[in-house]
């Protein structure tokens, strides 16, 4: 009787993951996933919640308005997001500018929920810490003012 040689060796020749493997490594090979996936889909599923007015810090934001401004210059979904991924772990920082009135103890509830299931459901990575900085509140009263302070240039300079 000829013994089969994935048996002689030890290995399994079953292609679900053997105790200690992950879905994104296995004995058939290893997945690896760079750290702007998994950042992009936090900054994604960050916007998502309502309560988030914008991502990142001050000087981030305004980079950020100057490239949307640019023609086919498109938003960056992982602006105010820095992540560290490991091969089975992820560990999330998040930058962000939530509006007046929400409770930011829920928003951050709401983010972390929302966050640690899109990562996961898609990437297969465990999330280990989702950690938030609210960098400032938003005020609808501050694009009052911006308008106003354009119209002022404006009007100086005809």
């Amino acid at each position: 009787m000829s013994e089969n040689p994935a048996a002689r060796s030890g290995r399994s020749t079953s292609l679900t993951p053997s105790t200690g493997d992950s879905a994104l490594v296995t004995q058939q090979g290893k997945t690896t996933i760079a750290d702007t996936v998994v950042s992009k889909i936090a900054g994604i599923a960050t916007r998502e919640v309502s309560g988030v007015h914008d991502l990142g810090a001050s000087a981030s934001r305004a980079v950020g308005a100057l490239r949307e401004r640019i023609p086919g210059g498109r938003t960056n979904n992982s602006q105010g997001v820095t992540v560290e991924v490991g091969e089975r772990q992820a560990a999330i920082d998040i930058q962000l500018v939530a509006d007046y009135g929400v409770s930011i103890a829920d928003l951050s509830a709401g983010i972390r929920r929302n966050v640690i299931s899109a990562v996961e459901r898609m990437t297969g990575l465990d999330v280990t810490e989702v950690n938030i900085e609210v960098q400032d509140i938003y005020l609808p009263s501050d694009d009052d003012q911006d308008d106003e302070s354009d119209q002022r240039k404006d009007a100086r300079v005809q």
